[in-house]
């Protein structure tokens, strides 16, 4: 974004007062403003200056980072996605009255948001309802298979809005994954033997290794009675210690994780499950990729992947999803969207503290290139891409497998997506040669074929949801759907 945009920060500022438990005027008092100037900033009616915005930083604590727009960009990008069903409403509002609704009420639209997403998952349950009982005529979405979803959240879904809300970056456990490693001067490829004399000092646990059986589907279990930890066969070190930090994180550490499933609201208990052992896992990257050395070393390698796989010990992926929790106040690196899809399209994991829509529902879209790494097996792709509301990010791709170790061993193949807007590009080496102002081979991409707005696209499987298509028999063209678009 231009360095002239205004920035209104009324709600967040709001919010951060009544936490406090102050009135307008301490809050005025304290930032040596007039009662009037405060109010008018709560209210969205003045933006704020730079000198008011580190004044705030400082009463508040913490760092400018705070009262940045990315979450305000990422409701808006969300609204005006689902705005364009037609089911919802024949006209989606204009831009101007999305940005106020966003801006003075970002309660109201979270409240909206999560209303739609229940919307999307009763229409396909009752899709899939029609699909069982009279098969594919009897009123299934067009291009969709069968689909088991409720409606309400899906436990995985709830953990991953979890993280969203959270920018990527969970604080206490990042500091205390960050504490041990520096506790046991844990190096990298030397990692696994501190991590075993750990478990059994602290824990009272002896690591063992599974045999060939158990270690074709199992990584880590523990054995609570025997007080061993097995760990499957043919492990790397850091593959070893991952496992280990997050056995330990689970046993000692679960206060800390039992705390962020409260302030989250996460309830129901197969997703306090799958929450607790992805909290455990953001601790266990924490511990193989401190904050503060990763950081360091990824902004002096401009954000090489396949250099700091070498400086750290790590796969490709496990890289990739660390650059994208790198969102600590006062020291955020570049804000990066992750995602991980496999052969079939299907979105398995996906993260973002950018403004980049991800499709809920449905297959991601066929132009973007994380689709297009499959047939570029272990390359790095680039691509600049551009969303429906005009944002550009500039975005890497690659393949990357798990598993194997036998003819008969399961393996597995995705495409990892690692991306950011494209103001922030200079800072990565693969974008190297494009100019941010002007780039080349723009993509217009889309968050989905049910939601994307876009009219002309060769490759739309199916037309968006509540779109009337149009009934014109007298020619045909590339694009397989043409849509009124009123």
């Amino acid at each position: 974004m231009s360095g002239a945009r205004k920035l209104f920060v009324g709600p967040r500022v709001r919010k951060l007062r009544e936490q406090n438990g102050w009135s307008q005027g301490h809050l005025a008092q304290r930032l040596s403003l007039s009662l009037s100037y405060v109010s008018q900033i709560e209210n969205n009616q003045r933006p704020v200056t730079a000198s008011v915005l580190l004044k705030l930083a400082e009463v508040f604590g913490g760092d400018v980072g705070q009262f940045s727009d990315e979450q305000d960009r990422r409701r808006l990008a969300e609204l005006d996605c689902a705005l364009h069903d037609r089911t919802l409403r024949a006209d989606p509002l204009p831009p101007a009255a999305l940005s106020r609704l966003v801006e003075q009420a970002p309660e109201l639209v979270d409240a909206f948001l999560t209303l739609y997403q229940r919307h999307a998952r009763l229409q396909e349950e009752y899709a899939q309802t029609i699909d069982r009982f009279y098969g594919e005529q009897g009123g299934g979405v067009p291009g969709e298979g069968p689909r088991h979803e409720a409606a309400v959240p899906l436990p995985h879904e709830e953990v991953r809005d979890h993280f969203n809300r959270r920018n990527n970056y969970l604080d206490a456990l990042d500091q205390l994954g960050e504490s041990l490693a520096a506790e046991l001067k844990l190096e990298p490829g030397q990692r696994a033997p501190a991590l075993r004399k750990l478990l059994r000092d602290r824990c009272g646990l002896e690591v063992v290794t599974m045999d060939d059986e158990l270690s074709s589907t199992w990584l880590r279990r523990l054995d609570v009675a025997g007080r061993r930890l097995a760990l499957a066969a043919g492990l790397s070190d850091a593959q070893q210690a991952f496992q280990m930090a997050t056995q330990f994180a689970l046993l000692v550490h679960r206060q800390t994780i039992d705390d962020e499933l409260r302030e989250g609201g996460l309830t129901d208990p197969t997703t306090q499950a799958l929450a607790r052992q992805g909290f455990a896992h953001y601790f266990a990257g924490a511990v193989l990729l401190p904050y503060g050395d990763f950081l360091n070393a990824a902004r002096r390698l401009r954000y090489d992947i396949e250099l700091l796989q070498q400086r750290f010990h790590v796969g490709f992926e496990t890289v990739c999803h660390r650059l994208s929790t790198l969102q600590r106040p006062g020291a955020r690196g570049v804000p990066f969207y992750f995602v991980r899809v496999d052969q079939a399209g299907n979105i398995s994991k996906r993260q973002s503290a950018t403004a980049f829509h991800f499709a809920r529902h449905g297959g991601a879209c066929p132009l973007w290139h994380v689709h297009e790494a499959f047939a570029q097996p272990e390359r790095i792709l680039t691509q600049v891409l551009e969303m429906p509301d005009g944002t550009r990010f500039f975005g890497i791709a690659r393949t990357t497998r798990r598993g194997g170790g036998g003819f008969r061993s399961p393996r597995k193949l995705f495409a990892i997506g690692l991306g950011c807007e494209l103001s922030h590009a200079r800072e990565l080496v693969y974008a190297d040669g494009i100019d941010p102002q002007q780039p080349r081979d723009v993509v217009p991409i889309g968050p989905g074929c049910r939601v994307c707005p876009r009219t002309d696209c060769v490759q739309r499987a199916f037309p968006p949801a509540g779109k009337a298509l149009l009934a014109d028999d007298l020619g045909e063209s590339l694009v397989s759907y043409r849509f009124e678009n009123r």
